[in-house]
């Protein structure tokens, strides 16, 4: 890859200096004595002109060689990379497009390299995204920075270009229209986004061969212990197999619902939360066969993706979202998202024990925790009243009960495959008038009625 990486590069710097000395020859070049005699005025102005057309084709083609030799400087790094990635170990013969990357290496979490994969299309405004990044990542290193662009809008691609080598910016070649149902023609704008998770994703794991990544998009602003939390969190999301993301997003997360002075309590929860998230490429290898058309986050909600495992989240959000227009056309932006509490104190988690996320010492303590609870009734929550028994409990029995409760409280009511937002075996932890609630189905829940939604 070395003598490829540099056989390019000596190539195009000689396609430009040749260009650049043809440049020079025909500029440079006194007019002939015999072609003045030879032509009249008309054939000696047509080739005048054929003349100073070749001279601005070939001016045409050194700019587009000088872009080719950017582009390979910004991506010899990412090259650099997979030179020094030991080799993948021998597995069955497969298709050649369903490249399988190497499995995890336990190694220092201080060294390990977590992408961070943003998705883009249409909005400058992801300058803001990009400048907190940068901001606040602790190192170019282990955290690189692959802007992938959809959507082909110039102005966006300017901004992104503007930092230079500080990101690679890759593009989705396939910016076509998708065939979608009649009765989908206006959600043409979420089968694109599908597929350009499913390409970008695919360049991060099959090209660049990374072993995890964290994704956000394009209108997402950052925690200043961003990095911090996914670094502590992937030893164990990769020892954990009943976990399948991180993310740094709280549903229920609006201010007066959080408890800021435990910034550093992290939960487990049956609910994909996105809006910055951490995945394995051994997720990628089982999700991408069957990556859906369109929706793909609440495809990852159904039964069938999840399959029983859970996502760490934290109580106050490491992002949020400062993009109200989108193909959601603001969608919960007001009423919700725009009042999510973004945590402004550094929490070390890497100096932090982290195993009571783990699944059977999470449940020996959470759930006892919850059902220890006094039960209350909602009237008593929202009249503030019996302050001194400190944390309590609601209980909701089916579907309807769980919707109202939500609703009367400022929680998000809405259920994915019957999953309540933020819930972990049907619990979903918050605060409410200064002090921890937890809405919870009976103690002997016996798992998720996908019929709820």
């Amino acid at each position: 890859m070395l003598k490829k990486s540099s056989l390019v590069l000596w190539g195009a710097a000689l396609f430009i200096a040749w260009h650049g000395l043809l440049l020079l020859f025909l500029w440079s070049r006194p007019p002939s004595s015999s072609s003045s005699s030879s032509f009249g005025g008309e054939e000696g102005s047509r080739l005048t002109a054929q003349v100073i057309r070749l001279a601005q084709d070939a001016e045409t083609e050194l700019e587009r060689q000088k872009d080719l030799l950017r582009q390979i400087r910004r991506y010899s790094q990412l090259w650099g990379r997979r030179r020094v990635r030991p080799p993948a170990p021998k597995s069955s013969p497969g298709p050649p497009d369903k490249l399988s990357p190497p499995p995890p290496v336990v190694t220092d979490a201080a060294d390990t390299v977590l992408p961070v994969l943003v998705l883009a299309c249409d909005r400058s405004t992801v300058r803001r995204c990009l400048d907190k990044l940068l901001r606040y990542r602790p190192s170019a290193r282990r955290f690189p920075l692959i802007v992938s662009q959809d959507c082909g809008h110039a102005e966006t691609a300017q901004v992104i270009a503007s930092y230079g080598d500080a990101v690679a910016h890759i593009r989705q070649p396939d910016l076509s229209d998708i065939p979608v149902p009649p009765e989908h023609r206006k959600f043409q704008g979420y089968y694109k986004i599908a597929r350009h998770y499913r390409w970008a994703l695919g360049q991060v794991f099959r090209t660049f061969r990374y072993r995890a990544a964290i994704v956000v998009e394009d209108d997402l602003e950052i925690a200043p212990d961003f990095f911090e939390y996914f670094q502590a969190a992937f030893p164990l999301l990769r020892a954990d197999p009943s976990l399948w993301c991180v993310s740094a997003w709280n549903d229920n997360g609006k201010e007066q619902m959080v408890d800021v002075s435990q910034a550093e309590l992290l939960y487990r929860t049956d609910f994909f939360p996105g809006l910055g998230w951490l995945l394995l490429a051994e997720l990628w290898d089982e999700l991408e066969p069957k990556w859906p058309r369109a929706f793909w986050d609440d495809w990852m909600r159904q039964p069938e993706q999840r399959r029983g495992r859970s996502c760490v989240r934290p109580e106050v959000s490491r992002t949020m979202t400062f993009g109200r227009k989108g193909v959601s056309h603001g969608q919960f932006f007001d009423q919700y998202l725009k009042f999510i509490k973004l945590n402004d104190r550094f929490v070390p988690f890497t100096r932090l024990d982290l195993s009571y996320l783990k699944k059977e010492e999470y449940e020996r303590v959470f759930l006892p925790k919850v059902y220890a609870a006094p039960e209350v009734k909602v009237e008593e929550l929202q009249g503030n009243r019996r302050r001194e028994l400190g944390a309590v409990r609601l209980q909701y029995s089916g579907r309807d009960s769980f919707k109202a409760f939500a609703k009367a409280l400022g929680l998000m009511d809405d259920l994915k495959s019957g999953v309540p937002r933020a819930g972990y075996r049907g619990i979903v932890s918050f605060v409410y008038r200064g002090r921890r609630v937890y809405l919870a189905p009976p103690s002997d829940w016996t798992g998720y009625d996908p019929s709820w939604s």
